[in-house]
């Protein structure tokens, strides 16, 4: 069977979720990689693959998956290793939502696209700097009051879950734009996380593709 092919870039945050579920499953692949601040993810080569122009997606199973959170949920159905939703439907719900808090409404409006429409507006890097922080830091207080009834070493209890997942990538990019004041508990988490081997090896410094 042919491995599973990646379609992404070692800083993309979302890319960087998808990496740590496919390791945390010990799922083996290729990497085809798209500098996303030289464009390549518009090439016509790569919109036939995903008309949105983003990263990641993954070949697998004879089809095309895109949006980093419904290829993880697919390999939570169909692939063995630990699963990273609950089977309870109500926790199964609150994994959803925290994971949609940093994927959906916090991770979007600090990206690259959004980044450069707040430079359009006139900002120097100064600006988008805090733009990003602001973004980051009020997701990041949603999160750990949200998580708080759940947490125990990872976001809900003691095993991994989607959320965690969603996590790490983007206490990478809060770092990035020079956030400092970050929860406490979210940077145990983080601790926790790291000390897995599928954590490390899905980190952006230890891609192919990292420069």
């Amino acid at each position: 069977m042919t491995e599973p092919l990646l379609h992404g870039f070692f800083r993309s945050g979302a890319s960087y979720r998808l990496r740590i579920a496919l390791a945390l499953k010990g799922i083996a692949y290729r990497q085809a990689s798209y500098s996303l601040r030289d464009g390549e993810q518009r090439s016509s080569a790569f919109l036939a693959l995903n008309p949105q122009g983003l990263v990641p997606a993954l070949e697998i199973d004879g089809a095309v998956l895109t949006q980093s959170l419904a290829i993880i949920e697919y390999l939570d159905e169909t692939r063995d290793g630990p699963k990273l939703l609950p089977a309870d439907p109500v926790l199964r719900a609150k994994v959803r939502a925290a994971a949609q808090i940093i994927a959906c409404d916090t991770h979007p409006i600090q990206n690259l696209k959004v980044l450069g429409w707040v430079r359009g507006l006139g900002q120097d890097e100064a600006g988008v700097n805090a733009w990003g922080a602001r973004v980051i830091g009020e997701g990041f207080a949603a999160l750990d009051a949200f998580i708080a009834p759940y947490a125990g070493r990872f976001c809900f209890g003691d095993d991994v879950t989607l959320a965690d997942v969603c996590l790490v990538p983007q206490l990478v990019n809060a770092r990035r734009f020079g956030m400092t004041d970050i929860p406490q508990r979210l940077l145990a988490i983080e601790a926790a996380c790291l000390s897995l081997p599928a954590f490390e090896a899905a980190r952006p410094e230890n891609q192919p593709d990292a420069v």
